[in-house]
């Protein structure tokens, strides 16, 4: 299997990884009908999946740094298949929550390991890295349309069971591939040598690493909530009895769709402008947005909510970006662990809370105005980035959430 079949392989998986995290925001719906149950109720189900995708995140890392990296990605592949199958059987929600949880686990080996592996095949990272990252926000798009569309004309468990052993298939590929991979000489040329990273003093450092940490916990909760419960948003705001899940699927997805390019011109202007004019602007628009949708029905709502996810979408390498630019390179990998984490820990506990405030009146207009506090906070810790142009020279690394 070549270089380039590889990245074609890996840039699926990150299109699957985001797939099957977005599966059940919008399954819960229908499940949620088919099952009597509340979309509270339905929705808290869904917590083993991302609880276990934030646990899986350190030991994956683990796993890529001493075993072969394809090797884990097909294991990815097969493992998030069989574990949608298992949730596609499920009947009940015992059943339904550790399908979840074993899907979440699975799904959690791709950015550790997927991320690592492009920079380790992309001749030109940068490019290489945006093309990944925008076939992950493709994935979030593709899971919110194809979702309401399968369940809506098959049922709910068809939403889970297609996608399921579509990634079998792919994986059962990549495994014949891998072999073909590894009964073959290295090609010349193939490594990209990395090039010497400049020193950053200590505090740099420490002030980078604070405001990657403040933007992982706070930023990650507006990422994670919003994606979340879109489709549910648009449920209330946007559609009428008539429209039907398959309106509020195909919204969301138009959103997701259009927002999933808006990293790649973000990424040339952190070279030439640096992160802190950037970051900046971006959180103080979503401030904005997020208190003005939080008011907003109809296709005003659909408007503002377009915007808003393409400015969160477009924050998404800023912070990777610092991470390859001031931090040196012994620290790299563990802070950026450490970020996953925090991130990933916010989207397992966000679940929970969206559905404790749903249950208890608590609807979009309150939070929306507490995600708008989250942006502010970010905004003030951005502030204390470094300004200027950027340093040249060191090894860049953009992270492609």
């Amino acid at each position: 299997m070549s270089r380039h079949s590889t990245l074609l392989f890996v840039n699926a998986a990150h299109f699957f990884d985001h797939f099957f995290l977005l599966i059940f925001p919008t399954a819960a719906l229908a499940i949620a009908s088919a099952w009597s149950m509340s979309y509270a109720d339905t929705l808290v189900l869904g917590t083993p999946l991302y609880v276990m995708f934030a646990v899986g995140t350190l030991p994956a890392g683990w796993l890529g740094d001493r075993f072969d990296r394809v090797s884990l990605i097909i294991v990815f592949f097969l493992g998030c298949g069989a574990s949608s199958l298992l949730i596609a059987l499920s009947n009940g929600s015992a059943l339904l929550s550790v399908g979840l949880g074993l899907l979440g686990l699975f799904a959690a080996i791709y950015h550790p390991v997927g991320i690592a592996l492009v920079t380790d095949l992309g001749r030109r990272t940068g490019r290489a890295l945006a093309v990944n990252g925008v076939s992950g926000n493709m994935g979030l798009a593709a899971a919110a349309v194809l979702t309401a569309l399968l369940a809506d004309r098959f049922g709910w468990r068809s939403a889970f069971a297609v996608p399921g052993g579509l990634s079998i298939m792919i994986g059962a590929a990549m495994l014949v591939g891998n072999r073909t991979r590894r009964s073959q000489p290295a090609t010349a040329g193939d490594d990209v040598p990395q090039q010497a990273p400049i020193p950053v003093d200590s505090r740099t450092q420490i002030v980078i690493f604070g405001i990657v940490c403040v933007a992982a916990l706070f930023g990650g909760s507006i990422f994670n909530a919003v994606t979340i419960s879109l489709p549910k948003f648009f449920d209330e705001r946007l559609v009428t009895a008539a429209d039907g899940l398959a309106w509020v699927g195909a919204s969301t997805g138009l959103v997701f769709a259009i927002a999933a390019f808006a990293q790649l011109p973000v990424g040339e202007a952190l070279d030439r402008f640096g992160a802190k004019p950037i970051l900046c602007a971006l959180l103080a628009v979503q401030s904005v947005l997020l208190l003005a949708l939080s008011q907003a029905t109809g296709w005003p709502a659909l408007v503002i909510a377009l915007v808003l996810v393409t400015s969160i979408f477009a924050a998404i390498p800023i912070t990777g970006w610092l991470i390859g630019h001031y931090i040196r390179t012994g620290l790299r990998s563990r802070i950026m662990s450490v970020e996953y984490v925090l991130s990933l820990g916010m989207a397992s506990a966000i679940v929970p809370v969206i559905s404790f405030m749903h249950k208890n009146g608590q609807g979009f207009d309150i939070q929306l105005v507490l995600l708008a506090a989250a942006a502010a906070i970010v905004f003030a810790a951005a502030l204390l980035l470094p300004g200027g142009k950027p340093r040249t020279g060191d090894a860049q690394i953009t992270a492609a959430q």
